[in-house]
């Protein structure tokens, strides 16, 4: 099962074979439409029925504490929230880009609609780029999304993605917090948020420098076995929870393997037996390989839920050891 609805990109064909592809610098209309991005999010009080089961349908009623969000175009219903939810449409989303797209140098290379469009995203290549020893290249990328039905607050995220193996990992701002999180409750002000990411040139020079540390730190092979065990055990209240530590040993293997040679790109110089190497043997297990519903499903998490949280752990890991 997919939870893309609709998605237009450009360049390589994303992970699930879907979408629309675009030549580069494509003016902001252009994407709205063929992402599936060209609907509003609207609003009704949410209704309800009062009465008898049977024939008799009762009387209609408002509930004005609570409204329902739908879709101009089809009418699709997305969720019901608060009165007080303040919603974030797609054309906010591709419009937050005009300018940096128009005068910045960065340049939309995905965008669309995830679960029938209660979830939105775009992702624009900064213009940013580091090349680590052995022809490692990492490029730097600006995430936009949000959604409609509580599960994410607008959320605007400094990545990276490493070429050969498309890994991606999230880029610490200055204040070494992962991302500017609008919730819903506030109206989301997109010149404000540019303002606290700094349009951040010093968070990926930070950056930058971390992962060049990481690509010459060579460690052996008892380093990095703890390394993984600290990264990927998750502590157990009940010994008796075997499935737990099953799932525990499947990863360590898992990523190990990626780490000693299957991995995408571990046979470069900036990641065999180093740091950058054990770094991206775990993203690329959260982003590639990590058991999932489906590529979307991991792909969600992998952004915004349990792969994210996996990978800032690795991450901080990682630092540790080059301290």
């Amino acid at each position: 099962m997919h939870l893309i609805h609709s998605m237009a990109y450009t360049g390589q064909q994303p992970w699930h074979g879907l979408g629309n592809q675009l030549l580069p610098s494509q003016p902001i209309e252009v994407w709205a439409k063929q992402a599936g991005m060209d609907f509003t999010i609207e609003s009704a009080d949410v209704r309800f029925v009062s009465g008898n089961a049977g024939t008799n349908l009762g009387s209609i009623h408002a509930f004005p504490e609570q409204k329902v969000l739908y879709r101009s175009d089809s009418k699709l219903p997305l969720s019901v929230v608060s009165s007080r939810y303040n919603v974030v449409q797609p054309r906010e989303v591709l419009e937050f880009y005009r300018d940096l797209t128009e005068v910045g140098g960065f340049e939309l290379e995905t965008a669309g609609v995830l679960k029938d469009g209660k979830k939105l995203w775009a992702l624009a290549r900064t213009g940013q780029s580091v090349s680590l020893k052995g022809c490692d290249e990492v490029n730097g990328y600006l995430l936009l999304a949000t959604a409609c039905d509580g599960t994410l607050a607008t959320t605007a995220q400094f990545t990276s993605v490493r070429v050969v193996c498309n890994n991606t990992l999230a880029i610490a701002l200055s204040d070494n917090t992962g991302a500017i999180k609008v919730p819903h409750r506030s109206q989301f002000d997109p010149q404000a948020v540019k303002r606290q990411l700094g349009i951040a040139i010093s968070s990926w020079d930070a950056f930058m420098v971390r992962v060049k540390a990481m690509s010459e730190c060579k460690v052996t092979d008892a380093v990095a076995e703890k390394f993984l065990r600290r990264v990927l055990t998750y502590s157990t209240t009940n010994q008796a929870d075997r499935d737990a530590i099953a799932v525990n040993e499947r990863a360590i293997k898992a990523v190990h393997a990626l780490y000693t040679g299957k991995g995408m790109g571990a046979d470069l110089a900036s990641a065999s037996g180093t740091v950058f190497g054990l770094l991206n043997s775990v993203s690329e297990f959260t982003d590639h390989h990590r058991r999932a519903r489906s590529e979307d499903h991991r792909r969600d998490a992998s952004w915004f839920g349990s792969g994210a949280v996996l990978k800032a752990r690795a991450w901080d890991e990682a630092m540790k050891l080059v301290a």
